[in-house]
């Protein structure tokens, strides 16, 4: 078994390849993708996906409360912005409250997250706990299953307002500011960790963080599936 580390161009191609494992080849949604959701189905995925987004610049603020370079803070400090939003652009998670209204949800049930499955929130949680208690190397680099997304934004621009007509066509703005927001997040990203992980130990690790992040993604998708697909929501078989 060899133990050489991998130069720069091979590393990169070892965190691309992990590409298989990221949540658009889960079933639901390849379902989402095929147009064979139903409204409910696709709204159940809208709000649980909402208490993602509302997370993820905590988890950037956590990061950047563990990082000691003020260079790197500058630039990370953006990823908040884009989320949170300020005075010339309302951010992320504004453009997703859109997005669920434009599948029939109210802002009201939205940001109550009272649709917020309780393995979405654990595997949710549980990466906020990661990116606050990890090297921050090690939480920056987590973010890049980043390097997988702009696809599957494109994608949704792409076939959505054929596949799901009756969205409204506001709902459509995350995706798009996503597209440029992300590969100017993954460009850095990927910068920080093919210059941090040298040998071959650390690039295990890398791997090893990747995969976990990916398994967060995997297991929401895992919840909704059983919740909405198969109907089997948390104590669906208990008398109330």
């Amino acid at each position: 078994m060899t133990t050489t580390a991998w130069d720069k161009e091979e590393f990169e191609n070892q965190l691309r390849g992990m590409e298989k494992y990221y949540h658009i080849h889960h079933p639901y949604h390849t379902l989402m993708n095929e147009g064979k959701l139903t409204k409910k189905q696709l709204q159940g995925w809208v709000a649980n996906r909402f208490y993602y987004q509302i997370m993820i610049p905590i988890k950037d603020a956590n990061i950047l409360a563990n990082c000691p370079d003020s260079k790197t803070r500058s630039i990370w400090v953006q990823r908040i912005l884009d989320h949170d939003g300020h005075p010339d652009n309302e951010g992320g998670i504004e453009a997703w409250i859109q997005l669920g209204i434009a599948v029939g949800l109210t802002r009201e049930e939205i940001v109550s997250l009272e649709h917020v499955l309780p393995a979405v929130k654990f595997a949710v949680d549980g990466y906020v706990n990661f990116a606050r208690r990890a090297e921050w190397h090690d939480a920056a680099s987590s973010s890049l299953t980043e390097l997988f997304a702009p696809k599957i934004h494109q994608q949704r621009l792409d076939n959505w307002p054929e596949i799901y007509p009756w969205i409204e066509k506001e709902g459509y703005i995350y995706f798009r500011k996503r597209l440029s927001e992300a590969r100017r997040d993954v460009e850095y990203g990927l910068k920080i960790t093919l210059d941090w992980y040298k040998s071959y130990e650390q690039q295990q690790r890398m791997i090893e963080i990747l995969q976990f992040k990916l398994n967060v993604l995997w297991t929401m998708a895992d919840a909704m599936y059983l919740a909405y697909i198969y109907n089997m929501p948390p104590y669906f078989n208990i008398e109330k």
